[in-house]
Formats: structure tokens, C-alpha cells, sequence
């Protein structure tokens, strides 16, 4: 508690005499803060054990007594303590409104001390308390200059422990979703992140845009029966959604839609923390579903077909040669119109005058660019089998970015 100001040498004297007496109550000082203070709060007794306090306690008081008189040019060694005693309770999970009141009580405590100390000395007795109380206001500024100290110390450790405990929870949730099988790194990440650990949950994986460095919007989207929490990676955002007993993939899906910035892929509803790894796996599957030029949320189940083009590569290579082989050798921008055309007329479910209306062509010109189309592969669009192999190479050719 010790203050530093320009004193002259007699009330520096008496200060001294008064705070070296003051020592020597010391004992019974602590143990009537202590008692005052567990008075105040039994989570005094809770956190801290009695004799590590009454030692902790005492040591703060002797070195806040010893600076009231020390010269102005020695060490802040009450605010050094104080630094010390901030980042320990914030360690131990010592409640900061209790520290705070812990070092104003003592304060209050010492000054009364010194008073009754003053009043009770022989001779000199007015001019003792007059002494002190021309001391009064550096005696209470340094109470505040360590409260503010301890208090500083405690939070910037409180966030630095609140950073490392929530990187250690980050940790255990990229090892489930790298797919670490794991019953108790699932039990660790549903306490440490209150989730629960078989709980229903889908993942959702974004392709990485270049952002302006603000948050992005979507990650404060929380939907009713849905929490969300996002990791982000170099080349892609996850986020691990935990749906609760209702929600389904299809209400994720429109919850997502024009909130997140696409494209993305949204798995299957997995059960539990432990099955995050098969999740991600499909949600990267259904990603790999979106064209490069893609602005939408997908769910896996909405394209399987085409996830297992896009799982199996080569495959996928020699059906676009075998469907497609004739038209490699077609002009870009003929080959395009023709598979364009394929494709709006499959996105209009057959009707060759939506196709034209979707193309703004005559529906004839549909009719001669499909039986075109079938010419040059080989193949019938009135055969099932035929158009499969169709729309899987016409995928397949997207998704390939050609």
C-alpha cells in the first residue's frame, strides 16, 4: 500500500516510526483481515487454503506497509507483489471482484492501524495524526495503483489462460475432424466445448475466398436447434454444426443459402463427436461436387451420382473420353453450345421449349443440337442407360474445369 510524495524530513520520520510499529502488529493485522474477509465470502476458504493465504496475505502487507515510508527512488516492490497476486488468482480461478475487494479492505484496514497507532503513542499525538492524515491521499492512491496492478495482471492472464484452453478444445476438435477415432478425445472435446458427445451433427466445408479481413457474416449465424462453431483452414472453412433432435440437413441447407459465401458442401447427419471425421470427408466429397464457378450450399445426398464421379478421378477421365472422345475435336465454342445445350435441357428435365426459353433458341434448334449431340457420342437420350452415361462424363467434364 505504499505511496511515494515529497515529505519533509519530520513527516518522514514519523511515517517511518509509525509504519515500523505498525510491523509489529502485523500477525494480528492478517488475522483480522482474514477473518473480515472470510466473513465476506466463504469462497475465500474455497479457492485458497488457510495457511497459503494467511502467508500470501502477510507478505502483501508487509511490503505495502514498508513502501508507505519508503524514499521515492526505491522499486515499486507493492506493485510488483500486486502483478504477482493478480496472475496467481486468475491461475487459481479466484473470483477478480474478490481480489479487488481483498486489497481495498486491506487498505481501509492499515489506514485505521495507523490512526489507533497514532492516537495511542506517547506525546505528539495530534501531531502525529495530523502527520498522517497529510498522508492520507497518497496512502489510498497506492491502494489503487495496486488494485489497478492486480487487476490488470489478473485479466490479461485470465485471457491468456482463456486462449490456450480454447486452443487445447480447437485442438480436440481438428483431431476428431482429421478423423481421430477416439472415445475419450470425444468425451474431452463435449465437456471442454459443452456439446454433447452423441449428439446428431452435420459438417459444412466452404471453398477459402479472399475476405477483407472483418468477420465473416456467417460465422455469427445460429439457427433455432443449430450451434455452429467454424475452423478455418488454408484452403477451405469448417464449421461443425450440431443439429439437435430435429433439425434436418435440408433446413441447414436453407438456413446456409445466401448467408455463407459458396460455394460449399454440407454432409449426412452423423451421431456423435467420434463420427466428425467421416463427416468431413463427405462434406469435402460434396464440395468437390460444386463447378469451379459454383456459388451454392450442396448437400452430399442431393448429388450423389455425381460424388462418385469426382471420387473416383481416373474413372472419371475415361468416361469423358469414351462419351465425350468425338467432340475433343470440335471448335471450343461449338463443342460448348452443344454441351450448354445438354445440360440446360437436363436442368429443364427433358422440355426442349424450357431449353429454348433457358437459351433463348428456337426449340427446333434444342431437337438439332441434342440429336447432334447424340450422333457424335454414340449414345441415345431416350435410353436410361445411355443418358446416365451422359450426365455423369457431362459432370464429370465440369467439374474438371475444361
Amino acid at each position: 500500500m505504499g505511496g511515494r510524495r515529497a515529505r519533509t524530513g519530520h513527516d518522514w520520520a514519523v511515517l517511518t516510526e509509525a509504519c515500523t510499529a505498525l510491523l509489529d502488529r502485523l500477525p494480528d493485522l492478517v488475522d483480522r483481515h482474514l477473518r473480515e474477509l472470510h466473513a465476506h465470502s466463504p469462497l475465500y476458504t474455497r479457492v485458497l487454503s488457510q495457511d497459503q493465504h494467511w502467508q500470501e496475505t502477510e507478505r502483501a502487507m508487509r511490503i505495502g506497509i514498508e513502501a508507505i515510508s519508503a524514499p521515492k527512488t526505491e522499486p515499486r516492490r507493492d506493485l510488483e507483489y500486486a502483478e504477482w497476486t493478480g496472475r496467481r488468482r486468475a491461475q487459481q480461478g479466484f473470483p477478480l471482484e474478490l481480489l479487488v475487494h481483498s486489497y481495498r479492505q486491506a487498505g481501509y484496514l492499515i489506514w485505521d492501524a495507523l490512526l489507533e497507532g497514532a492516537e495511542g503513542a506517547e506525546g505528539g499525538g495530534p501531531e502525529r495524526l495530523a502527520v498522517l492524515m497529510r498522508a492520507a491521499t497518497t496512502v489510498f492512491a497506492a491502494v489503487d495503483a495496486e488494485t489497478a496492478t492486480a487487476s490488470e495482471a489478473y485479466r490479461a492472464t485470465e485471457a491468456e489462460l482463456r486462449h490456450r484452453t480454447d486452443e487445447r478444445l480447437q485442438a480436440l476438435l481438428d483431431a476428431l475432424l482429421e478423423g481421430e477415432d477416439s472415445p475419450a478425445l470425444a468425451a474431452r472435446a463435449a465437456a471442454g466445448l459443452d456439446l454433447p458427445e452423441q449428439g446428431r451433427y452435420a459438417v459444412v466445408v466452404l471453398r477459402l475466398e479472399r475476405r477483407d479481413g472483418r468477420e465473416p457474416f456467417h460465422r455469427r449465424i445460429q439457427g433455432a436447434g443449430m450451434r455452429f462453431i467454424w475452423r478455418m483452414r488454408t484452403d477451405c472453412e469448417v464449421g461443425v454444426v450440431s443439429l439437435g433432435e430435429e433439425t434436418t440437413p435440408a433446413a441447414l441447407s436453407e438456413l446456409l443459402a445466401g448467408r455463407c459465401p459458396g460455394p460449399g458442401g454440407i454432409s449426412p447427419v452423423v451421431e456423435g463427436l467420434a463420427a466428425l471425421g467421416r463427416a468431413r470427408r463427405l462434406a469435402d466429397l460434396a464440395l468437390r461436387t460444386c463447378a469451379p464457378d459454383a456459388t451454392g450450399i450442396v448437400r452430399l445426398d442431393e448429388r450423389m451420382p455425381t460424388a462418385l464421379v469426382v471420387s473416383q478421378p481416373e474413372l472419371a477421365e475415361r468416361l469423358v473420353a469414351d462419351v465425350f472422345g468425338n467432340l475433343m475435336g470440335l471448335d471450343p465454342a461449338d463443342r460448348g453450345v452443344l454441351l450448354e445445350t445438354l445440360d440446360a435441357w437436363l436442368a429443364c428435365e427433358g422440355s426442349a421449349g424450357r431449353t429454348a426459353g433457358r437459351l433463348y433458341c428456337h426449340r427446333n434448334t434444342v431437337f438439332n443440337r441434342l440429336r447432334r449431340l447424340e450422333q457424335l457420342t454414340s449414345r441415345s437420350l431416350s435410353r436410361p442407360r445411355d443418358l446416365i452415361e451422359m450426365t455423369l462424363a457431362l459432370d464429370a467434364f465440369r467439374l474438371s474445369g475444361a
